[in-house]
């Protein structure tokens, strides 16, 4: 096959317009912020599983405390009750003794209950703590997640307006390429990622491999117009003079 030095550029310019959008579309799924916005969650989530395993603790605290004021109340309510029969002196001398080592044992009993009560209300308030401040962490990570959200899609948004011109610029030069010369090249694309490397200094532009006296010498005798193939990676390749 042969093909005009004119269109051996344009195949070299499609080729290099094609390898801008294949890096384009590996950018798109390797942004550095993507990264760093999993990162973020990952922190974000083993924050969120922290507060709520604090909140958890916090209501089995409450659910403790209740039982404890409940039982404080019923103490003191006996409690009440029995000095109000001691004051009555309605009782006898027997129930009097009952009665007085009867408020004595609640007043351990209630004296026992406030003593855990206060210990678990100690508790509550250094989990509070914990929680407030595991809070504060999550908002943090919430305020990075939304700004590197934000970097991602103006990332995403430039490279997709680059990649419509870049297409745009692409289908205008494609339709200017010899129909044979240009399905040749997609097939090579096709097959193999890259359709056509330029010759630089004895080395393919496309599998960068140096190519060997002998057959740079065949290339060389080769006619401008020729069409010719890399031997090594197959690849169309292009003698384009001060190209770039």
């Amino acid at each position: 096959m042969k093909a005009k030095e004119a269109q051996q550029r344009s195949l070299l310019e499609l080729s290099e317009l094609d390898a801008e959008l294949a890096r384009m579309a590996h950018r798109v799924g390797h942004l550095p912020e993507q990264q760093e916005r999993e990162r973020i969650q990952a922190e974000h989530t083993a924050a969120a599983d922290r507060l709520a395993a604090l909140e958890l603790a916090l209501e089995d605290l409450d659910a403790q405390a209740g039982r404890l004021e409940s039982e404080i109340d019923a103490v003191r309510q006996r409690e009440d009750r029995d000095r109000a029969l001691l004051d009555s002196g309605q009782v006898n001398s027997k129930q009097v003794t009952d009665l007085q080592h009867e408020v004595e044992t609640l007043q351990k009993r209630q004296s026992s209950l406030e003593d855990s009560l206060l210990e678990l209300m100690e508790q509550r308030e250094q989990l509070q703590t914990q929680a407030s401040a595991e809070a504060n962490v999550l908002e943090g990570l919430a305020a990075d997640l939304a700004r590197v959200q934000e970097s991602i899609d103006t990332a995403l948004e430039e490279i997709e307006t680059t990649r419509g011109q870049r297409s745009g610029s692409r289908e205008r030069l494609a339709a200017e390429i010899d129909a044979e010369l240009l399905a040749l090249y997609e097939r090579q694309r096709a097959s193999a990622g890259v359709g056509a490397g330029l010759l630089r200094g004895g080395q393919c532009g496309a599998c960068r491999i140096e190519i060997d006296r002998g057959q740079l010498a065949k290339i060389s005798a080769a006619e401008p117009e020729e069409v010719l193939r890399c031997p090594e990676c197959n690849t169309i390749l292009l003698r384009v003079k001060n190209f770039g």
